[in-house]
């Protein structure tokens, strides 16, 4: 837990030659011969080893260390001289407390003395008697002086009758219930239990009711520590200390302390020196050292940084130490342990880092120089206390008041821990996982990204549309529209396009490199469209970005183009219905993050659902383009289902509902030239004052020539691509467009070099992710859309299907499968999610090799695609001319039916509570914005805050390094902010190990960096202990590691001298369980799982 210790003031010096406890303890001892020591030997392991080496070494004494099995590349045993191994096949602690081992290494390597340290042996009498018998001087009391301070109820009796003031006790270890009872009768609560004879590293224990203890003493009072001058060699006598400065005695240490730094910074002696001169028959005259010598000088202050969480109540941590660096400087002492980079910390032993020492003129400047070498460590791979003890630094009790043993308990925002960044070496575990493993993203074809990078063209930003819009307001930016004079374009690239074109997986990165010069050279655009639809769960799911982060960025490089999105109703950018609350909560934050115009549709055309989208989009304060998706074809009299008519009764209910832009949202591209001027020329004709914009997809090749004749016949705004991500399945070309209005009256006023420039950015941009460009399966696009009216979008994504499956020659009978489908499903207007519905009962007649007419005949005994049923009871809403029977009865037999608007009958989202529930889970960094996340995509947006946990912010690594990370000895750059860049050298990659790892190696600003990554593809065939999944609640994982042993409620782990009760999550029964008693354990691995 919390490990500082404060020392200022006259306290007393801890070594001594031959005192007894008494009122004075200071009588001189008789003089004894004296035995030079030649060679020491350690019966400890740490940082306490390590600090008695140094002062042998400084003393021209040779020194032994000993080690266990487990302690092979601990630091301590390449200090020394000379290191043996003891204990060999005991337990790890056991080790330690070999007596019989320990001696005899000592006598077959001539050892003079043997130095216990603390812990372990030190307060063993029988130990101090072995090495008598052995002849090898103890360094530290005689083996009847450690008897004796070891027994804490003969020590309290020794003060008493030396007139030291005792807190109240109990005069023997209680045995029974009765006893404790007594006690607390006459003295009540709280207590403190103590074991009589020392308690194995538990401490002590606070008791507020009833418990019992055998063979404890129980004490009362607050704690402070302070060392006096008592006997032979070193010791510490505690004491409690109240608030009015009185003290009472609790016990004596025999044995150097913990906190022995502390009083050697402020008294500037060196106690081990002092031990070992006195061990060996110096005095203390003889040693300069005597009472009336001491000075106290400052004030000094030690923390123990230790691999323990504060968070999960100093739970220790273990694993492999991946970067260490220490703060250092002026007033600041280390001692360490095996704090060092590829050091491994056991669960076997104490947690103990580095004990940090500083000292300075006065408390404030120690606790300044301690908390700025605090700030200066960088320790990673394993957590550390280090947040914790920076609060400590900060909080004002402490630097200014008294502090008792209710500190911690009274400040419990010193648990606010502030989470370090760690990004440097997140980012090397991401580039390690790629090397290793590959992209972390699905890779639709064996492509590799292209190696050049695409040059950024120059240029300066001119105002643009979005100052109308943020002058004059959504009203007023319509009238603009309305009014100017030439065809306004929007640029899909950024969105659509790549949606089409590269399974939307175009990244910020490369986004944010072009951003500025669109900003400068196309100001007079009607709107980039940038975000929402398929873009927002993308972002998260398969390039591990926030979508909220991106809009905020394109946003501050692109101030004057208005930026459109692609709402889907009552829908928002997921794939199901949501409380209408949620629809609006979004929009109101969509706005607030920069987006302008919302392009709201519904996979239907179900007015209920858009005009909620509408709504939300509209109270949110932004421009309302309401889109009525088009399907058939307004020109051909024999196809009346969605005839021209219906697109125009649809379009008043929309006008009438306030939209400010009316949009025809051609997704298949389905739209004529003949078509487009009836539909469009009919629209103009009835809202002479609304403008229009219309958007489709080139897949049959004739969107040029359909979105010239929807301008030719009163269009005010068309959607284009630039022309290096333009055609096929994506948008007409920009080029194109500009070229063929130029000096006409639908002139665009965009130069056409311009247009060349951005397009060339792309053409090479693109070819960064070929392993998702359509162009790997299909060479062009297809007329035979106007038959089978698969949207742009799913038609590249089918394509992909049918040859990942094999079926890349039968894609013609996919197409027609999926106009069947259609046609099953009553004739849809088909886009997300609509359109995913037909194409999933298309695939399932595929796959089980049936008709149309076998699927209507056989439709009760089928089990379709889940999608197709809950379409068929009313999931998205109620198609145009109703659902097709008797169809949907023989499917739905006497399953539910939902009547009117699905999302209408939903509860509110209570945000506060998903936020709190957000907060719990991954700290207090959520924002808005991932409350937002989280309710579009509570599971996506989980398993994305689970990426960037482990990998950090892999946005800021190029396309190339994301998709396929760096090659051997490439070198590269990555800017995590403005003024940081990192440089990166790929060094090498370790062959595999048992746990089923390879070691990366890199260079980072110029240090070797090294990570472990799993071989995925070779753990499979290793076997592991199963790891618990966060998302299941009744899967109960090891909040350490450790073993399992017998206890109550579940099981109890022990690691490091800690023990921690495992409580269930739930209340059910235990299913599985996967642990037995002595199983050793990792972090997280499986106990047992509970079924609600």
């Amino acid at each position: 837990m919390l490990r500082y210790t404060v020392v200022r003031g006259g306290l007393g010096l801890l070594t001594v030659r031959r005192a007894c406890l008494s009122p004075r303890l200071t009588h001189s001892a008789p003089k004894t011969e004296y035995r030079p020591i030649k060679k020491v030997m350690v019966a400890n392991r740490g940082e306490i080893a390590i600090r008695v080496f140094r002062a042998c070494t400084e003393l021209g004494i040779r020194t032994v260390a000993v080690y266990s099995e487990q302690d092979t590349g601990q630091m301590h045993r390449q200090k020394a001289d000379e290191a043996y191994l003891i204990g060999k096949g005991l337990p790890p602690v056991a080790a330690y407390l070999d007596i019989p081992d320990i001696i005899k290494v000592a006598k077959n390597n001539n050892v003079d003395a043997i130095h216990p340290g603390y812990g372990f042996l030190s307060e063993r009498a029988d130990f101090a008697q072995a090495c008598a018998d052995a002849g090898v001087m103890f360094i530290g009391p005689s083996p009847e002086t450690v008897r004796k301070m070891g027994d804490k109820v003969e020590a309290r009796s020794l003060a008493i009758s030396a007139g030291v003031p005792v807190v109240p006790g109990t005069e023997y270890p209680i045995t029974c219930l009765q006893d404790a009872q007594v006690f607390t009768q006459t003295y009540g609560f709280p207590i403190i239990f103590k074991a009589a004879y020392g308690g194995g590293g538990r401490g002590m224990r606070v008791v507020r009711e009833y418990e019992v203890s055998p063979l404890w003493l129980a004490v009362h009072g607050a704690h402070r520590q302070i060392q006096i001058v008592g006997y032979e060699n070193a010791g510490t006598v505690e004491f409690l200390v109240d608030r009015h400065g009185k003290h009472y005695f609790i016990e004596v240490n025999s044995r150097l302390q913990v906190e022995h730094t502390v009083t050697e910074e402020i008294t500037d002696v060196d106690l081990v020196h002092a031990q070992l001169r006195v061990c060996e028959g110096r005095s203390l005259p003889e040693l300069g050292l005597r009472q009336d010598k001491i000075r106290v000088n400052g004030c000094a202050i030690q923390c123990r940084v230790t691999t323990e969480d504060p968070s999960r109540g100093f739970q220790p941590d273990t694993g492999r130490i991946e970067v260490f660096r220490s703060g250092e400087g002026m007033g600041i002492r280390l001692d360490s342990a095996s704090a060092f980079q590829g050091a491994v910390i056991s669960p076997h032993y104490d947690s103990l880092l580095v004990k940090v020492i500083a000292s300075g003129k006065d408390l404030q400047t120690a606790a300044s120089k301690m908390s700025r070498a605090l700030a200066e460590f960088r320790v990673r791979g394993v957590k550390t206390n280090i947040p914790f003890l920076q609060n400590v630094f900060a909080n004002h009790q402490f630097l200014h008041s008294t502090v008792d043993t209710q500190f911690i308990d009274e400040n419990q925002e010193l648990f606010n821990l502030k989470p370090t960044q760690n990004r440097a070496q997140k980012l090397l575990h991401y580039l390690g996982h790629v090397m290793v493993n590959g992209p972390t993203t699905p890779i639709p074809v064996k492509a590799k990204p292209s190696s050049i990078d695409p040059v950024i063209p120059p240029g300066d930003p001119p105002v643009g549309f979005r100052d109308i819009l943020l002058r004059d307001g959504p009203e007023g930016f319509a009238k603009a529209v309305r009014a100017h004079q030439g065809l306004l374009l929007m640029d899909t690239t950024f969105r659509d396009a790549h949606q089409s074109l590269l399974a939307t997986r175009v990244r910020t990165h490369d986004l944010k490199m072009i951003s500025p010069f669109v900003s400068h050279n196309f100001s007079n655009l009607f709107s980039l469209e940038n975000w929402g639809g398929a873009t927002f769960d993308v972002a998260m799911r398969f390039l591990s970005e926030c979508p909220w982060k991106r809009l905020q960025e394109l946003r501050a490089l692109i101030p004057n183009v208005p930026f459109q999105m692609l709402l889907r109703g009552a829908n928002a950018v997921g794939y199901t219905n949501y409380p209408d609350n949620a629809v609006f909560k979004f929009c109101e934050v969509a706005k607030e993050n920069g987006m302008d115009i919302f392009r709201v549709f519904d996979s239907l055309n179900y007015l209920p659902n858009m005009l909620l989208g509408m709504e939300a989009a509209g109270a949110a304060g932004g421009v309302v383009e309401a889109a009525i998706s088009y399907t058939g074809d307004v020109s051909d009299p024999m196809r009346q289902k969605y005839s021209l008519d219906y697109y125009v009764k649809l379009a008043d209910e929309l006008v009438k509902a306030g939209t400010h832009i009316l949009c025809i949202k051609d997704m298949a591209g389905l739209l004529k030239p003949e078509a487009s001027k009836l539909l469009i020329g009919s629209l103009r004709d009835r809202f002479p004052d609304v403008p229009i914009h219309v958007h489709t997809h080139d897949t049959a090749g004739a969107g040029v020539a359909a979105m010239l004749a929807c301008a030719e016949a009163g269009a005010d705004v068309v959607d284009v691509a630039v022309d290096s991500m333009a055609g096929m399945t994506s948008q007409p070309s920009m080029g194109a467009i500009v070229a063929c209005a130029k000096g006409t009256k639908l002139d665009t006023g965009i130069a056409l070099e311009k247009v060349f420039d951005y397009s060339e950015y792309w053409e090479v941009a693109r070819g960064l992710y070929a392993p998702f460009d359509c162009t790997a399966t299909m060479k062009s696009g297809n007329a035979d859309v106007y038959e089978n009216e698969i949207p742009g979008g799913q038609y590249t994504n089918l394509h992909f299907q049918a040859h990942s499956m094999g079926l890349g020659n039968k894609f013609k009978e996919v197409k027609k499968a999926y106009t069947e489908a259609n046609k099953l499903l009553g004739d849809l207007i088909k886009v997300t999610p609509s359109s995913k519905i037909v194409g999933d009962l298309a695939q399932f007649m595929v796959q089980n090799n049936l008709t149309r007419a076998e699927v209507e005949e056989r439709a009760d005994e089928l089990s379709f695609p889940l999608s197709v049923v809950e379409f068929l009871q009313g999931y998205i809403g109620i198609p145009h001319g109703g659902f097709p029977e008797p169809f949907r009865s023989k499917v739905l037999k006497s399953l539910a039916r939902i009547e009117g608007r699905p999302g209408a009958s939903l509860p509110p989202m209570d945000f506060q509570a998903l936020e709190v529930g957000l907060r719990a889970a991954h700290g207090d960094e959520i924002t808005p914005e991932d409350v937002m996340s989280a309710a579009m995509y509570p599971k996506v947006f989980q398993e994305f805050k689970e990426f960037t946990a482990n990998f950090g912010p892999v946005d800021c690594l190029n396309t190339r390094l994301f998709l396929d990370g760096p090659k051997i000895a490439e070198e590269f750059e990555v800017e995590l902010e403005r003024g940081k860049i990192l440089h990166i050298k790929a060094l090498a990659l370790g062959d595999l190990n048992k746990a089923g790892q390879r070691e990366v190696f890199f260079e980072l600003n110029g240090q070797l960096r090294s990570v472990l990554v799993k071989d995925t593809v070779a753990m499979k065939e290793m076997k592991f202990h199963p790891k618990a999944q966060k998302s299941i609640k009744g899967q109960v994982g090891a909040p350490m590691p450790g073993k399992v042993e017998k206890g109550q409620p579940l099981c109890v782990l022990s690691a490091m001298k800690m023990e921690t009760v495992v409580n269930s999550p739930v209340a059910g029964t235990v299913k599985v369980v996967y642990v037995t008693a002595d199983t050793s354990l990792e972090g997280d691995d499986l106990i047992m799982e509970i079924e609600e």
